[in-house]
C-alpha cells in the first residue's frame, strides 16, 4: 500500500472553527488534514468530516497515541483511530515522534525520545503493532525539542531514517520543526533534509513558533510561517520534489481567508516542482 494518496498540493489544517464555512462553501483547497482524536466517538464533529470528506482529500493525523511511550499501545485509543480510519478512508494517517503515557498517567504534551538504539529499537516495535492494528503504514513527523537528552547517540534524521527502514512507515517533514531544534538545541536544519531518505518523506508540514522573553522558542503553530521556513521548504522540494504540503495553524486562529492566502504561498513554491523527481 502506498504512503498517501494525497495531492501534491498544498493543504490546510481545518480546525473545528472553520469546518462549517468549509462544508457550506467548499473553498478551493486542494486537501485537508484533521486533527483524530477531535473526531472520536461519533457525533455532530464526526458527521462534520463526514460532510468535508464527500469533497476533499482528507489526512488523519494523531496527536495522543504516543508511539514512543515505554508501555503498550493503549488499545482503546487504537481501536478509536482504527474505526474512524476505516470510516473516513483517508489518504494518510500520521503520528509524531515522541511518548506522552506511563502505566498510570497520560500527558496531553508530545514529549521527546532519546536517540539511542534501544529507544530505535522499541520505537520501530510500536509502529509496527500500530500499522498492523491499522491495516496501513504510517507517516511518523520529527518532533520540536526544548532539552536534548545526555544519552543521545543517533542524529534525528538517522534516528528516523532506520525507523523507516525498519518498520516501511513514511516521514512527515515538519520544517518549522526543525528550524526551532536549530535554534534552541543548535542542530541543522538543512543536515537533517539531506541526511533524510528521499523515498520514505512522504509529506511536509509548515507551521509558526513564538519567540519567549528568555530567547527559547516555542512551536505554539500560533502564528504565520516565517521566511527562514519558506526558505527551507524551497530546500526540501529541491531535494524531494513535489509532495503534500500542509499548511499549520492551530492557536490565534484567523480567519480562514488567512490560511488560503498562506497555502497559496506554499503552492506557489510547490508549482516550481510539481512533476518533478528528486
Amino acid at each position: 500500500m502506498s504512503l498517501t494518496t494525497l495531492p501534491h498540493a498544498a493543504g490546510i489544517g481545518l480546525r473545528l472553527p472553520h469546518i462549517r464555512e468549509v462544508i457550506d462553501t467548499r473553498p478551493a483547497v486542494a486537501w485537508f488534514e484533521v486533527h483524530a482524536e477531535n473526531y472520536f466517538g461519533g457525533g455532530a464533529n464526526r458527521a462534520a468530516l463526514r460532510r468535508v470528506r464527500t469533497d476533499y482529500p482528507i489526512s488523519i493525523h494523531g496527536v495522543g497515541l504516543g508511539l514512543g511511550s515505554a508501555v503498550p499501545l493503549d488499545k482503546a485509543h487504537l481501536a478509536a483511530l482504527r474505526e474512524l480510519v476505516d470510516e473516513i478512508e483517508p489518504a494518510a494517517v500520521s503520528e509524531h515522534l515522541c511518548w506522552n503515557r506511563t502505566a498510570d498517567e497520560c500527558f496531553n504534551d508530545l514529549l521527546p525520545l532519546p536517540y539511542t538504539e534501544t529507544a530505535l529499537h522499541h520505537m520501530a516495535a510500536q509502529v509496527d503493532a500500530a500499522q498492523t492494528a491499522l491495516g496501513r503504514p504510517l507517516l511518523i513527523e520529527n518532533l520540536s525539542s526544548y532539552v536534548a537528552f545526555r544519552d543521545d547517540a543517533i542524529a534525528e534524521a538517522e534516528f528516523l531514517a532506520e525507523l523507516s527502514q525498519r518498520t516501511g512507515c513514511g516521514l512527515l517533514l515538519d520544517l518549522n520543526n526543525l528550524y526551532v531544534n536549530e535554534h534552541n538545541l543548535g542542530r541543522d536544519a538543512r543536515a537533517a533534509i539531506a541526511a533524510l531518505p528521499v523515498e520514505a518523506v512522504a509529506e511536509i508540514h509548515l507551521a509558526g513558533f513564538e519567540k519567549r522573553d528568555d530567547d527559547l522558542w516555542l512551536d505554539t503553530h500560533g502564528t504565520p510561517v516565517c521566511d527562514a521556513v519558506w526558505d527551507l521548504l524551497d530546500v526540501a522540494l529541491a531535494r524531494f520534489g513535489a509532495l503534500p504540503v500542509l499548511l499549520e495553524r492551530d492557536t490565534h486562529l484567523p480567519a480562514f481567508a488567512d490560511l488560503q492566502h498562506e497555502a497559496a504561498r506554499a503552492q506557489l513554491a510547490l508549482d516550481t516542482w510539481v512533476g518533478s523527481t528528486p
